[in-house]
């Protein structure tokens, strides 16, 4: 069920297989003991793509469920104390520096608890949330009204800042992302679009070299040499990078981060707690 389940989402059998540490084989042959136990085709190909069939669409959410609950069943049978098992989101930038200081501090507090993380997209994260396939999830804050079966709480703000090699660090902010080539962070994800905003609102045109999602993947970009960029400031992940930290001129935009979870779900009071352990560890937002 997990294989067939993980198909459906990823659109393809290695994608799918990536994702489970398998072979692409080992996931066709799960599917195929699947549906031979139903006795229906549960999944069809597409072109290059794997699409569920009419019954495969049939019983995906079922499959989530049953997938929720035993995990629920394990935990519980390990330490009856335990509602089940927390299903937490975290967009996948927050993974390696936001992500670990909170469990850290949730474990001191529940030293039992049994957590599922679940990468992937703030928008993709809010609608499991709100779905309940997800109890939590620590996002990007959404640019929409959440569901009124959820809250969303910020704990963290990260102003825009200008990134450049380390020898153009005594540079303006704005001469650097008018006269050097830009690599611009993604416009399909909110970072992106703030800092396209700001670029339009100060009427800089850049000399774009090349567009791409992640924080990290831009900030080694500039480390190369390769241009400058406009990004939220995460300077605490590239210290071991030869770039500069350029702030812009004013008060910079800033991009929020924070915890959105199910308030009427049995693990809402373990998401209360992520949330007050995560402003203990950012501090205040301002």
């Amino acid at each position: 069920m997990q294989s067939f389940v993980a198909v459906v989402e990823a659109g393809s059998f290695a994608e799918a297989a990536r994702r489970l540490d398998l072979t692409s084989a080992a996931i066709a042959a799960r599917i195929k003991a699947l549906e031979d136990d139903l006795g229906v085709a549960l999944v069809k190909r597409s072109g290059r793509s794997v699409k569920p069939t009419e019954s495969g669409i049939r019983i995906l959410e079922g499959t989530r469920a049953v997938i929720r609950n035993i995990r629920d069943l394990r935990a519980m049978a390990v330490d009856g104390g335990q509602p089940g098992e927390l299903r937490i989101g975290c967009f996948v930038s927050a993974l390696t520096n936001v992500l670990p200081p909170i469990l850290k501090r949730l474990y001191d507090v529940y030293p039992n608890a049994s957590i599922f993380v679940t990468p992937g997209a703030s928008i993709e994260l809010c609608r499991k949330v709100a779905s309940g396939e997800l109890d939590a999830a620590i996002v990007v804050e959404p640019q929409f009204a959440v569901p009124k079966n959820c809250i969303w709480q910020a704990f963290m703000e990260e102003p825009l800042v200008v990134v450049a090699p380390d020898f153009l660090k005594d540079e303006p902010a704005h001469h650097l992302l008018a006269t050097q080539p830009f690599i611009r962070y993604d416009r399909a994800v909110y970072g992106g679009q703030l800092a396209d905003r700001y670029l339009r609102d100060h009427q800089i045109r850049p000399r774009q070299r090349l567009e791409i999602d992640g924080i990290l993947a831009i900030a080694s970009l500039v480390h190369e040499g390769l241009g400058v960029s406009l990004i939220p400031d995460w300077s605490s992940m590239w210290t071991s990078l030869a770039i500069a930290r350029v702030p812009l001129p004013g008060r910079a935009p800033v991009r929020r981060n924070g915890l959105v979870w199910n308030a009427q779900g049995h693990h809402a009071r373990m998401a209360a707690c992520i949330y007050s352990e995560a402003r203990a560890v950012f501090g205040p937002i301002l």
